[in-house]
């Protein structure tokens, strides 16, 4: 099932994981994130064959780190439009919730723009990691994933945060309320004898 990043996070167990993927036409780029979806870690990159093999392959990397969910970079245009890159993204998320007998579990998905992640991970590479072409073509697809959950996660806790403070707001404006209501209670029971008063006690 495809879902916000936030409805993901929220139907996880205790415990579990987030995995990315940045899904190229030959190479799978897979990150994981700790349990409390902090901190994004590079951990593989399958080479892709047959899709049922690529399954079969996921599925255990699902087992092994605990996964509860996916998040699949989606690669747009710079406008925000979609094209062929992107359907092909969207079509390989489709063959994983359609294929739950390969993968062993029901797949969990949210998409997250990956707009310029390869070419971001590729300037750190050359620029302040001075890696070697050859290590940068072994490794540019799990650090590309890793970029991309990293962002999920970053963009998660930002949305919790601004929830938790919403929350406490709310929290400070029923307190005041009820502060506000006890001291008009004497109000409400004098206005008892006519039915405008009764009306307009609660309507405050």
């Amino acid at each position: 099932m495809i879902h916000t990043l936030p409805e993901l996070a929220a139907r996880l167990g205790r415990g579990q994981r987030l995995l990315g993927l940045d899904v190229g036409t030959k190479t799978v780029g897979m990150a994981v994130s700790d349990p409390n979806f902090v901190v994004a870690s590079p951990i593989g990159t399958l080479k892709r064959t047959k899709f049922t093999q690529d399954a079969r392959e996921l599925s255990r990397t699902l087992r092994d780190y605990g996964i509860g969910g996916l998040v699949i970079g989606l690669p747009l245009n710079m406008d925000g439009s979609e094209g062929p890159r992107a359907e092909s993204t969207r079509a390989f998320a489709k063959n994983l919730m359609e294929r739950s007998d390969l993968l062993g579990w029901d797949a969990e998905i949210a998409f997250w723009d990956e707009r310029l992640s390869t070419s971001a991970v590729e300037r750190f590479m050359i620029g302040e990691a001075d890696m070697t072409r050859k290590r940068r073509d072994e490794v540019v697809d799990k650090m590309a994933a890793a970029y991309i959950l990293q962002g999920a996660l970053d963009a998660l806790a930002h949305i919790r945060r601004m929830e938790r403070e919403q929350r406490e707001r709310d929290e400070e404006d029923g307190i005041g309320g009820d502060s506000g209501g006890g001291d008009s209670g004497g109000g409400d029971s004098g206005g008892g004898d006519s039915g405008g008063g009764d009306s307009d006690g609660r309507d405050a």
